[in-house]
């Protein structure tokens, strides 16, 4: 049984008890870090008795804290192993929406990797992403950096590759310059394009061990290539991911769409405020929001900050950019945003 919360006292304060030992002190972390996580975070004072948690604060905070151990109790109890950053997660989720379960969000076990380290989603709107990986051909995640749209979406590619549910995995990405000029690079065009596909090379070892990974590129199960060479080609019985959406144009990004071939399903990720276009140009994936709103087994993922799992920093500079970069006069922007896009 979880944690059983009392009622609160006169002196403002909630008593939770925990009936197994061992698992309260998995509640409770190394030296007690998961506590003062949740007081930091929450403001609230937390005393610790014999397998009892005694919480003090304003009663909102007090409440919402109560249910996050609660909740990351129940976690423990079906044997998943609680992290500090998982501490942090659980209390985003649950103040974003009160009535969320972390059991349906914590326990989707996606995949493996070669470190043996679980791969599950770890907010609402990643839950959201996955249940549309599955149940959808064609998938938009929008977001900023560090939201887990290309790393949960080729979670689920080798998870299915695994299963043989599809017989090859396609990585691609658009080769545009981010400030830098491809020509200046030293090499043969392969060796030119090898620094923009260098991410998902080391998105993919880390989901693969890295010989087999090896003969798996040889074998042609998995392809990591430049979008431009999609040209031509029709892609049937494939699991395809487009990383780095925002940098095509709506030419490509058409071309792109319309390779997909049967049996195939196609996940396209990017952050609409890091084009790298050259000004003037319009994004392919601002477009393909905006037009392709309404198609049956389309899905659009919207990510913001809240749902970034990057060092806590990253959250904080993203929050600062996007206030520094907002219109003054509140002018909506010429495509949705991504919460817009995830609403419909």
């Amino acid at each position: 049984m979880s944690g059983v919360t009392g009622p609160a006292d006169a002196a403002g304060s909630v008593e939770i008890q925990f009936e197994d030992h061992h698992r309260f002190h998995e509640l409770l972390g190394q030296h007690d870090e998961h506590l003062k996580t949740v007081e930091r975070i929450l403001g609230v004072r937390i005393g610790l008795g014999d397998r009892t948690l005694i919480i003090s604060g304003d009663a909102v905070s007090r409440e919402l804290a109560a249910r996050v151990l609660t909740e990351l109790y129940g976690l423990i109890e079906r044997d998943y192993p609680i992290y500090a950053s998982d501490v942090d997660y659980a209390v985003r989720i649950l103040s974003r929406d009160r009535h969320a379960k972390l059991k349906d969000i914590f326990l989707d076990s996606i995949y493996i990797t070669a470190h043996k380290r679980v791969v599950t989603p770890k907010s609402v709107a990643q839950k959201a992403y996955i249940d549309a990986i599955r149940h959808h051909d064609i998938v938009f995640g929008v977001g900023p950096a560090g939201t887990g749209k290309t790393y949960l979406a080729m979670a689920m590619a080798v998870a299915a590759l695994m299963r043989d549910s599809f017989q090859r995995m396609i990585l691609t990405r658009p080769a545009v310059e981010a400030g830098e000029k491809l020509g200046f690079l030293p090499g043969d065009l392969a060796e030119k394009v090898n620094p923009y596909l260098r991410p998902l090379y080391d998105a993919l070892h880390d989901m693969v061990d890295f010989e087999r990974a090896q003969k798996m590129l040889e074998k042609g199960a998995i392809e990591v290539a430049p979008l431009a060479f999609m040209r031509g080609r029709t892609l049937n019985d494939s699991f395809v991911i487009l990383d780095e959406a925002q940098n095509t144009t709506p030419e490509q990004m058409k071309m792109f769409l319309t390779r997909l071939g049967y049996g195939s399903k196609a996940v396209i990720t990017g952050d609409v405020t890091q084009i790298d276009l050259p000004s003037g140009k319009p994004s392919g994936l601002k477009h393909a929001v905006r037009i392709l709103q309404g198609i049956d087994g389309i899905r659009f993922c919207g990510f913001d900050e809240r749902d970034v799992v990057r060092h806590p920093l990253v959250r904080d500079i993203i929050t600062a950019y996007d206030k520094a970069e907002a219109p003054v006069d509140g002018a909506a922007s010429a495509a949705p945003s991504s919460d817009d896009a995830a609403r419909r």
